[in-house]
């Protein structure tokens, strides 16, 4: 531990700064006196020095210090509006005026432009004179109201001067249990307020003073999107963007469909820029300056200022600014001829980056860059040395270990966030990137490059790498469509996380030495970063070295420190082939550990038996979410949102438009673990119950869909019923008096529709299909038992159904006795229209507890006043998705249990 105090002050620095971000000032107190007295065991028992033990505890301190002293400070010069918006509830908009300077890219798609703006003074319609904010940011968010406004707002610049008048918003907090925060993401981004406004003429604007950083950073935004646009002109339909992401790091004009087709593969690394992307354009740049003969000295230091440029031009995302503060620190120290440490660069990198933002720590692409990169640096020479020693295979035995190493370390990050992993990820790495990184986005860089000197040449260049990207579109998209192999992971919690990398890095230091050469001690990318293998020949791998204390060694020139820790995991000795012999168990404890913690996370529920219903918060329109005790899944309608759009204003439409079902409701499922949906059930085929559920059916296997046996003539009705036929889901007519048994105490009874008399209930293509264009009164209304409790859904009848329900009720009485007696809970219909939910229907029911599920921003005023005012009378206790967010309720232990997203637990 003594001979790396760097690595261990970041360490450090790292959990402090997590500490500060998740405790309370106590918490972290007490945090910090753990540490201190923990790095006094070590002191006491030699394993640390009394100045390594200082270090680390002041790292400790000094980063959970200044976590919660950029906490403190992140708050808006607005509180007392903000407690008044609050109070008004999530709709609140306030009027308002603000001025300052644009601090972003201006992003326009279809009928929105929105942008960052650097706040200098804002007046607020009933708080008194204007305040002076010193720059606090904001998200304007600009409705378009002209297809002509579009090149009006694509003439802004960051650094431009505006004025602008519109009204205050929060952000939106989570509505469901494990959804999307977007006001936890905004406000790590130093942002509390959305300001939105109508059309152009809402802005004045003007130039800023020409040399602010605001301005100069314009520049770069002017540079970036030129050279963005001379990749479109050079590539067709959507290579255009897909190149421009992958050169530049420009994602706007990426297709969502091959996004989420990287994504399902684990190939979105490649167009994130990262190291790789950096060490390229160091190596070709590298290259360039060897053949003007330019001295060493003066290549490295003409390579370091040149870091920076591309990091700016590349988005300046937190990977690339890693991958840059790499660069440059490994350039710099070997230029000063010292010792190139990939453990010390990172952890310099991580600290540097920390300091100057520690809400870095909470960004996705931060975590997995880091993780992948100290796993790499870890992880590599182990496995590297586990494997055989061809040396004709060589270079494709390091690519697999590179990959293996990368997916086992970067696993749990990916499961945490985006719930799946596919089978095929290791061999499309293994297959594509290397092909991806060292022959397309060099092709398409290279022609960038020629074609700003020489149009025709470039072009000519680009379509070498045209055929290429065919090629690569298809085989990505043949490998996602392989749903066999992608596996849905529900979030695993922080221990099992923390547990898994303890059982990679055992499984590191237990891993056998197949062969004599040792795998040197380097950091991929750096050896990337300075010419590859070959510009590093240098730092070849070592001989054979005793498992103890390595004396320097001298070869070619260089000076190579290697420690005990150079030949295995960090901080281990080696395992040699005699030690695997003498304590096989350690690589079978390893082993079975990581398969049993595998398990654990793909079975986290295999013990829970409360069964739970959730009325899902998904705007204006209906999902209910069911769990029985048995572990069978359901779902009841997808929600969507309802579009106006009219003829002629096709130009309104964005890029990617927010879609309920890719956004909230299929991540919502994968991350409670739902792997398959053992029910769809289609109340109706309205559109805000239906439309979210092509995402959710692309994302997660249906193995069977009820609906209402009806058609409707809309574009979202025909697309679901022919999507189910097309992949062969099995599909019910939902008649009155037929059962589901989903399990022991568990059951589905259907209400309505009537039954449909025809020759082959069971056979879809011999039913006649009622063509049904207003369906709200042919829901499906389905009774659910589960353990003793019961739960009536009731899609979006009115009071027609309700009292045709009741009379068919009466008619057979002792059917319906039977099965359907009171209700605990009582989906209120259609949102809680005044047309239905009528006081005979109530007090038929009887229910304890309503649930209304409604968009907290509805233009129809549901809930309306006399559905509450009726329930209210009948004594049911009322919960509203509007108002409380997702509502649960769990059948636990002979109890029924409600919470609230937003009240309760």
């Amino acid at each position: 531990m003594d001979r790396r105090p760097l690595l261990w002050f970041a360490v450090c620095f790292v959990a402090g700064c997590a500490s500060g971000a998740k405790l309370s000032g106590a918490g972290a107190a007490l945090a910090s006196g753990g540490v201190a007295v923990a790095s006094l065991a070590l002191v006491l028992s030699g394993r640390l020095t009394r100045k390594l033990a200082a270090i680390c505890v002041v790292s400790f301190v000094l980063a959970a210090g200044e976590r919660m002293w950029a906490d403190a400070r992140n708050v808006t010069g607005l509180l007392d509006v903000l407690r008044a918006a609050e109070a008004q509830g999530l709709d609140a908009a306030i009027a308002a005026q603000a001025s300052g300077t644009i601090a972003s890219v201006v992003e326009i798609d279809g009928d929105r432009a929105s942008f960052e703006l650097a706040v200098n003074a804002a007046s607020v319609a009933g708080f008194g004179l204007p305040r002076q904010l010193g720059g606090e940011r904001m998200l304007v968010q600009l409705r378009l109201e002209q297809q002509p406004q579009q090149e009006v707002a694509a003439a802004w610049r960051r650094g431009d001067v505006v004025d602008i008048r519109g009204q205050l918003a929060q952000p939106a907090g989570p509505a469901n249990r494990g959804g999307f925060d977007y006001r936890r993401y905004l406000s790590s981004q130093k942002i509390h307020w959305l300001l939105q406004a109508t059309g152009t003429g809402a802005i004045d604007i003007a130039p800023g003073p020409p040399w602010t950083a605001a301005a100069l950073l314009g520049r770069v935004d002017t540079v970036r999107a030129w050279l963005g646009a001379q990749l479109s002109s050079m590539y067709p339909g959507m290579q255009a963007g897909y190149m421009q992401g992958l050169v530049l790091g420009i994602t706007d004009d990426l297709d969502p469909s091959l996004m989420q087709q990287f994504a399902r593969l684990g190939l979105t690394h490649i167009l994130a820029i990262s190291g790789l992307h950096v060490a390229v354009f160091l190596y070709a740049l590298g290259l360039i300056l060897r053949l003007c003969r330019m001295t060493r000295e003066r290549l490295l230091l003409t390579l370091i200022f040149a870091v920076p440029f591309y990091v700016l031009l590349s988005g300046a995302s937190p990977s690339v600014v890693r991958a840059g503060v790499m660069g440059m620190l490994g350039l710099l120290v070997a230029r000063m001829h010292k010792l190139k440490d990939g453990l010390h660069i990172l952890a310099a990198a991580a600290v540097i980056m920390l300091a100057l933002n520690p809400f870095y720590l909470e960004n996705v692409s931060f975590q997995l860059s880091f993780i992948v990169t100290l796993g790499l640096i870890l992880g590599v020479p182990p496995v590297r040395r586990a494997m055989p020693d061809w040396k004709r295979g060589k270079a494709l035995l390091d690519l697999i270990a590179v990959s293996v190493v990368a997916q086992a370390v970067s696993f749990p990050v990916s499961i945490y966030y985006f719930n799946q992993f596919h089978l095929l990820s290791l061999p499309a790495n293994i297959l594509l990137v290397p092909f991806i990184s060292f022959i397309i986005m060099p092709l398409g860089g290279a022609a960038l490059f020629i074609h700003m000197a020489w149009p025709a040449g470039g072009k000519l260049l680009a379509w070498a790498s045209v055929y290429a990207n065919d090629w690569t579109f298809w085989l990505v998209d043949w490998l996602a469509k392989a749903d066999l192999f992608r596996l849905i992971w529900k979030t695993p919690p922080l221990w099992w996380i923390a547990a898994w990398y303890g059982a990679l890095a055992l499984l590191f230091r237990a891993l056998p030495v197949r062969h004599s050469a040792a795998f040197p001690d380097h950091d991929p990318e750096l050896e990337l970063e300075h010419g590859g293998p070959a510009a590093g020949r240098e730092n070849r791998e070592l001989e054979t070295q005793p498992l103890h204390e390595l004396s320097s060694v001298h070869r070619m020139g260089s000076i190579i420190a290697a420690h005990k820790s150079s030949l295995g995991f960090k901080g281990f000795p080696s395992a040699t082939s005699a030690m695997a012999l003498l304590y096989p168990s350690s690589l079978f404890s390893s082993v079975l550990l990581l398969l049993t913690l595998l398990f654990f996370a793909y079975y986290p529920d295999l013990f829970d038996n409360d069964g739970r219903v959730h009325v899902l918060d998904i705007g204006q329109g209906d999902a209910i979410y069911v769990r029985t005790p048995e572990g069978k899944h359901l779902l009841i309608d997808g929600g969507g949102t309802v579009s106006f759009r009219k003829e002629g204003e096709e130009w309104r439409a964005r890029k990617d438009p927010f879609e309920v079902g890719k956004k909230v409701l299929a991540p919502l499922l994968m991350k409670r673990g739902v792997q398959q949906l053992d029910l769809l059930v289609v109340s109706h085929l309205d559109s805000d119950h239906i439309k979210g559920l092509k995402a959710v059916m692309d994302s997660i296997p249906v193995k069977g869909l009820l609906w209402n046996g009806s058609m409707k003539h809309s574009p979202e009705a025909e697309e679901l019923l022919a999507y189910a036929v097309r992949h062969e889901i099995p599909m019910y007519r939902a008649e009155a008096g037929q059962g589901w048994e989903m399990a022991k105490g568990t059951k589905l009874t259907i209400l309505w529709p009537p039954a449909v008399v025809h020759m082959e209930r069971s056979s879809i293509p011999s039913m006649e299909i009622e063509e049904i264009e207003e369906q709200n009164e042919a829901s499906v209304v389905l009774y659910l038992t589960m353990k003793n409790y019961t739960f009536l859904l009731t899609g979006d009848i009115g009071f027609e159904t309700e009292e045709r329900l009741l009379a068919f009720m009466d008619e057979d009485p002792a059917f319906y006795a039977a099965c359907c007696s009171k209700v605990d809970v009582l989906k209120v219909a259609h949102h809680g229209s005044r047309y239905s939910t009528d006081a005979n229907w109530l007090e038929r029911w009887q229910p304890l507890s309503a649930a209304i599920s409604a968009g907290a921003t509805n233009s129809y005023g549901h809930p309306h006043g006399d559905v509450l005012g009726r329930l209210k009378a009948a004594g049911a206790e009322v919960r509203r998705t509007d108002q409380d967010g997702e509502i649960e309720y769990r059948v636990a232990s002979e109890r029924l249990l409600a919470r609230t997203m937003n009240k309760g637990n």
